[in-house]
């Protein structure tokens, strides 16, 4: 774990094609991602997902280890964000893309 209650993230120059789109191949983890884009940053707890707490946490963790996700701790809630920034700079384009197919396909 980092400093001041922030969870382990894989820098910059280690986030790989492949890791994130793995991470971006799954229905739920998608979810998690959109919800994120629209709220900029949720409680673990809040997302809307229909998997089990256990299951859940495994995506999560998907998404933290590619570097798609950024994880805030403040006393026991877990507070997820985009690292859109990130992303943007490393693969451009990348994250609005897939929003963009996820919106088109759902909306």
């Amino acid at each position: 774990m980092g400093a001041m209650g922030e969870v382990d993230e894989p820098g910059l120059e280690r986030l790989t094609l492949p890791e994130v789109l793995h991470a971006l191949s799954d229905p739920t983890r998608l979810a998690v991602v959109t919800q994120l884009s629209d709220a900029g940053e949720m409680s673990c707890g809040h997302l809307d997902v229909s998997v089990a707490k256990s299951t859940l946490s495994q995506h999560l963790r998907v998404l933290r280890e590619a570097g798609v996700t950024h994880t805030r701790r403040d006393g026991n809630q877990r507070w997820l964000s985009l690292r859109r920034d990130e992303l943007d700079r490393r693969f451009p384009g990348l994250l609005e893309s897939v929003l963009g197919a996820v919106i088109r396909v759902d909306g």
